[in-house]
Order: C-alpha cells, then structure tokens, then sequence
C-alpha cells in the first residue's frame, strides 16, 4: 500500500473488526523432526511466512493431549499439549513468537464432547453412582429392550460419524451420547459442574497468554429435554437428532453465562462459534454486542449450496448462489451482530476445487474468490495453503483417506445395498468422497517443490498433493502475479481502508448472477469490489452512472484495459478492486 503504516479502526476490544485469522492444523502444516506430522516448533519455524502475508492471528486447531480418533477433537486433557506435537514450554514459544510478530494466538475450544480416555469419562463410566456419572449424558436402554440388543438404544438419532449416536458401556449397562466419535461422549452442560470446569480451564488458557477461543459446535451444548426421536430421511438408517442438539433452550444461557465467568472484565479477546444451521435471526442474537455471548459465528449455509442433507450427495451450486447468499448475510448482520468470512476450514474441501475452477482457471478464479470473500463487512479467515490456491487431492480410492467421517460413511453406505450393486455403489461414493471429503484440506501445506513438499523429512501422515511441483510457496512468495501476493496485497488493503474494515455494504446488480459487485462506503471513502464467478466471459449491464474508472482500479487480479471502462465484458474469473481516486495504492 502506498501508506506507510496501516489506518487504526479498532480499539484495544474489537481489533478483530480490522484482523485477518489465519487458521493452522497444526499435523498438516509443518514438522520440525522429521515423524511426518505437523508440530508446534514447525509452526513456530514458519511465522516469518505468515508475518510476511499479513495476518493478524493465528488459530489453532486441537493441540491438546488425545488418542486422535478425530485428529484431536477428542480430547482427553485440556490443560497439555500432545506429545506428538510438543509441549506446553513449545506452546508457550509460539505465543510469545507469534506476540512479539503482531500476531495473536487462538485456541480450539472443544467442549461439547470430550475423548472417553479423559479423566473425567473414566470416573464418569466407573459406575452408575460415581460423582462425575452426571457430568455425560447417560440413558438406560429404551423401554422394552435389553442393553445391547439392536434398537435398545435410548432414541433413534445417528452419529455425525455414522452409526448409532449412543454406546452401550457393558460395566454400567447404559448407553452414552456421542453426537461424533463413539470415543467423543458429550458433556451434559445442564450439570453445572461441567460448566464451571470448563469456565476454569478456559481463564487458564487466557492467564497463559492465549487472545481467545474459537469454538467448536457451540451450539450444540444445550440438548432438548427428553432428548425425542429425531425424523428419518430417505437413504438414511438412522432419524437425526440435529433438531434436538443444535440451539437448544439454554443455549443464550450458558454463552452468556460463560461471558460473565470467563471473559467479564478482561480486554482484547476474541470469540468465535461455530453454529451448524445457523440462520441469520439466530447468529444474530449470538453475534449482539448487547448480549455479550459471542463476537462472531462460522455459518454454514454457504458450505450447503451444492449438496443436499448427505454432504456426498454433490451438484453445481445454482448460477450466482455464493454471491446471493453472501450478499443475505451482510444485509441481516449489518445493524447489529458481525460476519465470519471464510471458504474452507479442516472440515470443507479446498475453495478453488469446489467453487472455482482448479485447472483452467485455477489462478484467476482463487484470486477472484478471494476478492469477492476478502472485502466484505466481517473478519475474515485463511485456512492454511488458501493463500497458494492449493486444491483438492486426486483420491483414487477409499484405502488412501485417512478421515474418519469419510471412511464410516463408505462402509455404512456399501452395507445398506446388495453385494451385486456395490462396485456401481463404490463408484458413486467415491466420487463424493473426492469431492467433499475432511481430507482434501488436510494434505500437507506445500512449502516447495522438493520431496514430501518441504512439509517434513519423514514420511507424512497423509499424503501430499502431487501438484506440489507446481503449487508451492516457495515458488508464490515475493513473486508478483502469485496467489499469495494476492492474498498479501488484498490483507493490506484492509488494513489500509477504513470502508473495507468497518464501512457500509451495498450490493450492485450488474445484471447476470455471476457477477458480484458490491460498494463499500465510510464518509468520503469508497472501495468497489467487481468479481465474475464463473468459467464464462460475462458482459455487465452496469447501472446508470455507475462510476468505474481504470484510474482508480488499486487491485486486479488480470490486466485492466483503460479504454473499456466500465468494463464491456469481464474475462472468466476476471476481479477488479476500485477505490476512491487518491485514496488507496497498491504497490
């Protein structure tokens, strides 16, 4: 940017209005010795890279003490760092590293399940009058039924991980909810011991340093009483128990509760929920400063575009489908309430495969995506290898995923047909598998083109993409004209603009559904972002008067033509950035 430091917007309590998170999973990202998963000292080798693209924060997925059953979501002690990934001395290293770079530090708080090898399942299962039996969610077999037999369990739901949500524990004779793992038991929130545990290991993780908490399915913690019956729906074996976990009653209850225990008279935190099915009126309840609960949410509707209620069940999103449900978001949160800006995580595919396009237009359209996600009213989020337009993996077959969602959901559905349609069956699977499955955003950061990517010296966990010879930062970082000075320029635009970090959002329809072009405004300041999401070259039907003017283009992610504007056709992903004239450059 042409100015030399970055305007200040945000106080010392909303500096995330104006910051970009970058997300890290830690096995995947980088591995200091060489045992093929990433680790804390990888990480801390690397924040020179990401002090250099711009970022503000990092987050953390899981680094806790578990056995990995859900690569860490499964924890079984909140106050360690897993071995495989350091120590609670490396951990301290990269927040005072990451500190003294600008860069804060986000935890994933896991809290709605634990691992069941945490102490407090074990006391928990250790008979049915133990002090802690209560702080799970424990059921006798349905009425009628002897424990174990099939249909005993206590309702009908399905595991996220396919399977029954219950498992029987033979010692007690009563079955546990694990809305995830069968290793991953839920904790009863209604017990307000949990919550009071919980509460006191979160202020030790702040008293250590750590900027806040992003929160993993948080509105799950309050269940419906009686925990009914969930619906059936067609190819499913199990009814879905999503109606009765997600937003449950005292849901604003313990967030604001957790406000007042956790974070009441502390400064410069920043939290994160995520809210599967979440709808505007509810993130905005969440997301009101009012309130105190959260600062933000991960809303999920944009990542439902292009399946139905089976994630593997995979169609094109609808022409202009990203742009119109991006454009509801901004429109119902822009009174009260804040937006998350994010495309991927370690739960979705990577962007550029799902909703750009990775081989013809692999650059121009993760550019244009970028562009069309980074400006908008929120904060927004890179998940690690975003910024080098990294993509999905070539699978070739179901032994090379190692993502346990994935691999259940293959051997529940092959179960369900008969042996003579299966390899069809297989077939079809696959190919959503391909398409949607955890591990195309797990496959590790490619660091450069040499062996295992630069990602370790060992032999990885998961494999690495084989595009890596041609995807890689070693080849993007100060090189002009690469995704991640892209992503540099488009991290320091927002640090520079007052319309970008806090200003007002307008749409403007340019008369196809592909085009995205939007206004954002603050006093006499004006950014004009103008994307063409799609594989066609379009031709805009601007309004009357619109004023776009080549002089005043600050960002483009293909060559502006001077003498055609307002732009008479956009190339296929073709992205331009306007500002208002004199106030922002691009370098």
């Amino acid at each position: 940017m042409s100015q030399s430091t970055p305007v200040t917007l945000a106080t010392s309590d909303d500096w995330w209005k104006q910051a970009v998170v970058y997300q890290i999973y830690p096995r995947s990202f980088a591995d200091s010795n060489g045992d093929g998963i990433g680790d804390l000292r990888g990480i801390i080798n690397k924040l020179d890279y990401l002090a250099a693209l711009g970022v503000d924060a990092v987050w953390l997925s899981p680094i806790y003490t578990s056995p990995q059953a859900d690569n860490g979501y499964d924890i079984a002690d909140y106050q360690d760092i897993d071995p495989v990934f350091g120590t609670l001395a490396d951990f301290d290293e990269v927040v005072q590293q990451a500190h003294s770079r600008g860069i804060r530090v986000v935890m994933d708080l896991v809290v709605n399940h634990t691992s069941d090898e945490h102490a407090w399942f074990k006391e928990s299962r250790s008979s049915r009058n133990n002090p802690k039996r209560g702080w799970y969610i424990w059921r006798k077999p349905r009425e009628g039924f002897q424990a174990g037999q099939p249909g005993a369990e206590p309702n009908n739901w399905g595991s996220f991980f396919s399977g029954p949500a219950w498992e029987l524990d033979e010692e007690t004779g009563e079955y546990y909810l694990h809305i995830f793992h069968r290793k991953q038991p839920d904790l009863n929130w209604e017990n307000p011991e949990v919550r009071q545990a919980v509460y006191a290991m979160m202020r030790w993780w702040l008293d250590r340093g750590v900027d806040g908490f992003r929160m993993d399915v948080i509105n799950f913690i309050s269940k419906v009483p009686g925990l009914p019956d969930g619906p059936h729906f067609e190819g499913s074996m199990y009814g879905a128990g999503f109606p009765y976990i997600a937003f449950g009653p005292r849901l604003h209850e313990f967030l604001q509760e957790m406000h007042r225990e956790v974070f009441e008279g502390r400064h410069g935190f920043i939290t994160v929920g995520e809210t599967p099915g979440a709808t505007i009126d509810q993130a905005r309840l969440i997301t009101d400063p009012a309130r105190e609960e959260l600062n933000m949410v991960f809303q999920f509707e944009h990542m439902s575009l292009d399946h139905d209620f089976d994630k593997y069940h995979v169609f094109p999103a609808p022409r202009g489908a990203l742009a119109e449900n991006l454009t509801a978001w901004q429109n119902g949160l822009a009174e009260r309430g804040w937006n998350s800006l994010y495309l991927c995580n370690h739960d979705q595919p990577r962007s550029v495969s799902r909703f750009g396009d990775d081989s013809e237009h692999w650059y121009a359209s993760a550019t244009a995506l970028a562009t069309a996600l980074h400006l908008l009213r929120g904060t927004p989020y890179v998940y690690q290898g975003e910024e080098l337009g990294m993509t999905n993996f070539p699978w070739a077959s179901i032994e090379e995923f190692q993502d346990v969602e994935a691999v259940n959901y293959w051997n529940e559905q092959l179960s369900m047909v008969p042996s003579e349609q299966r390899e069809q069956k297989a077939k079809e699977i696959l190919a959503g598998l391909r398409a949607m499955s955890r591990d195309n955003a797990r496959t590790p950061v490619q660091w450069d083109a040499g062996p295992e990517a630069g990602f370790t010296s060992g032999t990885p966990w998961l494999a690495v993409n084989p595009n890596k010879d041609s995807i890689n930062a070693a080849q993007q970082v100060g090189r002009q004209g690469s995704v991640f000075e892209y992503y540099r320029a488009l991290i320091s635009l927002r640090h520079h603009s007052t319309a970008v970090a806090i200003g007002t959002f307008e749409r403007i329809d340019a008369g196809d559904p592909a085009i995205f072009a939007y206004r954002r405004s603050y006093g006499g300041e004006q950014i004009m972002a103008v994307t063409n999401l799609c594989s066609e070259t379009v031709r805009p039907a601007w309004p009357a008067g619109e004023p776009l003017n080549a002089g005043s283009v600050v960002l483009a992610n293909r060559p502006v033509d001077a003498s055609a504007d307002p732009p008479v056709r956009l190339a296929p992903w073709e992205a331009r950035v306007y500002a208002t004239p004199g106030a922002i450059t691009v370098d």
